[in-house]
């Protein structure tokens, strides 16, 4: 059944027109047409967070329903980094002014950008409170990703360097500039955490600047992994990355978590053991948005996460998605698998607005591109959810798959900023 159409719009307390219930575009006459009512309304919708996830879940509503819904994108942000490139932010190769996309680039017919915090979401009711305004949409779709607790491992807020965030990859870019060797322990502190490739992504470039600036030699380098393999879902994946580590020297340890840090000593903590270091890298423990754990949507979820039908990102309150790393569904948390994931709850929508019945489900597919170093890069076409299980062969490393690495990066700033 589609989405029921006719009601009257909001207004919030700013005396902004708020994508409160519908906009209202009035074909009669206007003697029979009370105030904000019409024979021809537009379906409001409310995405929370611009990421992969909600710039893409905005562009294709966008290009399916430009006359049937009105987007309003809300991000506490003012722009959009991808997040492969804080590893050109980390080593040097680019700032981050270099690197951002402005959301105020925006111009997708339908869709309106804001700047605002979310500070309050009632999935039952739909109503969304930011420090700017408040809402109560038709559909909501909660694409707020992943924030990182550094202090769930204790002593690494106070002696530790992390590069998932642009500060902190800022930040550990700064030291590196002067570090002039000893012991680098790269440790994942939690699982799930975003890019699966990403902390051995850090440890062969790393490899590569260390040697730029003459210091490799004196430096030991190792990664150590709750995780028995760098990339489960895919043994060649992760022979080839093993295989990469070992050709350089790096150390790798699986099956182990790092769970606190000594600032005092410079020592690691293990369940049993302890390792020294003079530089500590962490991928840091990831969690929900506080403001999300708050709503009520993680309940019913894994470790926190909200809890979301596989075939279509809808969780169990009426009207009300999530995506990306925010959501429980099957599949890493990475940005490919949110656009994925944003392609499915749009043409959800649109098959809810225009009444044509369910959709194909979610196939969870995406392709994450790794860096080998070198120049070289490779790329896993995973796919967990079409088949009877899922598959992620491996291609390359090559100069070609990072010229195509740069195409995808190209083709996702154009089609969502246009530039």
């Amino acid at each position: 059944m589609p989405i029921s159409s006719r009601t009257y719009t909001a207004q919030s307390a700013s005396g902004r027109e708020t994508p409160g219930l519908f906009t209202i575009t009035s074909q009669e006459d206007p003697r029979r047409a009370s105030n904000h009512y019409a024979a021809v309304v537009t379906q409001q919708v409310l995405i929370l967070g611009a990421g992969f996830g909600g710039l893409e879940l905005a562009t294709r509503l966008s290009d399916l329903l430009r006359d049937e819904v009105q987007v309003t994108l809300v991000d506490q942000n003012d722009s959009f980094i991808f997040g492969f490139s804080k590893l050109e932010i980390l080593f040097g190769r680019r700032t981050r002014d270099e690197l951002r996309c402005s959301y105020r680039d925006i111009s997708k017919p339908g869709v309106t950008y804001r700047q605002e915090r979310v500070t309050a979401i009632d999935p039952a009711t739909r109503q969304v409170v930011t420090d700017g305004d408040s809402y109560q949409p038709d559909i909501l779709v909660v694409a707020l990703g992943a924030d990182y607790d550094l202090t769930a491992t204790p002593g690494f807020e106070a002696d530790g360097y992390e590069y998932y965030s642009v500060t902190g990859a800022e930040r550990l870019r700064d030291v590196l500039q002067s570090f002039s060797g000893g012991r680098v322990l790269i440790a994942i502190l939690g699982v799930p955490f975003k890019c699966p490739p990403a902390p051995y992504e850090g440890a062969l470039l790393l490899h590569d600047y260390l040697q730029s600036r003459g210091v490799r030699d004196a430096t030991q380098i190792d990664v150590i992994s709750p995780m028995e393999s760098p990339i489960p879902v895919s043994p060649e994946t992760s022979a080839a990355i093993v295989k990469a580590l070992a050709e350089r020297a790096i150390g790798y340890t699986p099956g182990r978590r790092v769970r606190g840090l000594n600032p005092r000593t410079h020592r690691a903590q293990l369940k049993t053991g302890e390792i020294p270091y003079e530089l500590f890298i962490g991928i840091p423990v990831h969690r929900a948005p506080a403001v999300v754990e708050a709503s009520g949507l993680t309940r019913g979820g894994t470790d926190g996460w909200i809890a979301v039908d596989p075939r279509n990102l809808a969780t169990p309150f009426p009207n009300v998605y999530a995506l990306g790393d925010c959501a429980d569904a099957p599949v890493p948390r990475a940005g490919a698998f949110a656009e994925s994931a944003a392609r499915a709850v749009a043409d959800d929508i649109a098959a809810k607005i225009n009444g044509s019945g369910p959709i194909a489900p979610y196939d969870g597919t995406g392709s994450c591109y790794i860096e080998f170093g070198g120049g070289l890069v490779g790329k896993v076409d995973a796919d967990f959810l079409s088949g009877p299980a899922p598959t992620a062969p491996f291609l390359g490393p090559s100069a070609d798959l990072a010229a195509e690495k740069e195409e995808f990066a190209a083709t996702r700033r154009q089609r969502w900023f246009g530039s």
